[in-house]
């Protein structure tokens, strides 16, 4: 059963460029309208996933940080009364490095929220112009001083190979980062993704993304830096001190049930996939009319949740343990892998096997999209 709660906030006060978001841009809110909602979907969920007690919550989406206080605690008290919670969960909070938000951050803190991720982006201010942030590289590094005073552990997230940027430039960038006394770094390479301003911006030959060989190089810098200043990677975007990993997303990596709640969330249970309306008025409609913003379930096969199970674990440095999925999905060791091109990969160093557990090396994550693949079948059989 779900281990881990994640409750998506979907409001925004600004636009973002990379964002898929931007129809939700607010400026009010019904704080105790959505209140009411969030806690029915929750409870909803609990009557079909409860059982044990949380191990991480999440509030992500829109901009988290900006949700009252008061509706934080409420959440959070309601989930306890619903699930428990461990003695030692995780409860991270999302948010933007602006002063506005790092001034609620004491009373957030008050409410159990005792890790913060915060999207810094980038240390120079003519990046975060590209990026289309509003903060500038202070007001973001203030923001982390404020909260590294209030929360227990806290992340940063930094975006690099930039367009036209270099060994140097990253270099600078990301050894001032290592300085700044955070546990976890998620960083984390620029996508064009479609539909987005920087698809258009390409498209309009505004700016040419970095070529794949500089992106490789900027990497392998990554992965040498972060490793010397002991935090290295444990998933090929995100860095931490041993036992600073994010719970919450070893959840997911770990292809563990969680509960989604709120416009859009997904969620993992028992074998279904759950997906809440996206659009804020339609949950909340959905809500208010049967008690859940559930908008599909959809059974997934075992043929399915091995395959996703494989792509999911093999992005992690600890890798998969072959036997154990095996059992866990009903499906024979040799069957969920190509294991001709796994001793090829592992010949050219791109992989790696300790008995019954296996990986990606770090020489092979920056081809994970090209490996992965090549080494899980497509056509996995239950047994």
């Amino acid at each position: 059963m779900a281990r881990a709660l994640y409750i998506h906030w979907p409001f925004c006060l600004q636009k973002c460029p990379y964002c898929d978001f931007n129809s939700h841009v607010r400026e009010e809110v019904d704080i105790d309208r959505w209140q009411q909602a969030l806690l029915a979907d929750m409870r909803a969920e609990a009557e079909l996933a409860g059982g044990e007690a949380l191990e991480s919550i999440f509030f992500g989406g829109g901009t988290p940080s900006l949700m009252p206080p008061r509706l934080v605690e409420a959440l959070l008290r309601e989930a306890e009364r619903l699930w428990g919670f461990a003695d030692t969960i995780e409860v991270t909070l999302e948010g933007n490095p602006s002063s506005i938000e790092a001034s609620r951050y004491a009373d957030l803190a008050a409410t159990g929220v005792n890790r913060a991720s915060l999207g810094l982006q980038s240390l120079d201010d003519a990046a975060l112009r590209f990026l289309g942030r509003l903060h500038d590289a202070q007001e973001g590094l203030k923001a982390l001083e404020v909260a590294q005073k209030h929360f227990q552990r806290v992340s940063a997230d930094l975006i690099y190979a930039l367009p036209g940027q270099t060994l140097d430039h990253w270099q600078d960038q990301l050894a001032r980062a290592l300085q700044l006394g955070t546990t976890h770094l998620s960083l984390y390479q620029l996508t064009i993704e479609p539909g987005t301003r920087f698809e258009s911006m390409v498209r309009r030959g505004e700016f040419t993304p970095l070529d794949d060989d500089a992106a490789a190089d900027l990497f392998e810098l990554t992965q040498e830096l972060t490793s010397a200043a002991g935090i290295p990677a444990y998933e090929i975007s995100n860095h931490a001190r041993p036992g600073e990993e994010s719970r919450h997303n070893l959840t997911y990596w770990r292809y563990q049930d969680y509960v989604g709640i709120g416009p859009g969330a997904h969620g993992r249970r028992g074998g279904m996939a759950t997906q809440r309306h996206r659009k804020p008025e339609n949950w909340l409609a959905a809500v208010e009319q049967r008690a859940s913003g559930c908008q599909s379930e959809i059974s997934i096969s075992r043929e399915e949740q091995a395959s996703e199970a494989l792509l999911m674990g093999l992005r992690l440095r600890e890798g998969i343990e072959s036997a154990e999925m095996a059992r866990r999905f009903g499906i024979a060791a040799q069957a969920m892998l190509d294991h001709a091109r796994l001793a090829e990969l592992i010949g050219l160093g791109l992989a790696w096997q300790d008995g019954n557990r296996l990986g990606i090396t770090a020489k092979g994550m920056p081809l994970l999209d090209a490996i992965l693949p090549q080494l899980v079948h497509d056509n996995l059989v239950a047994v």
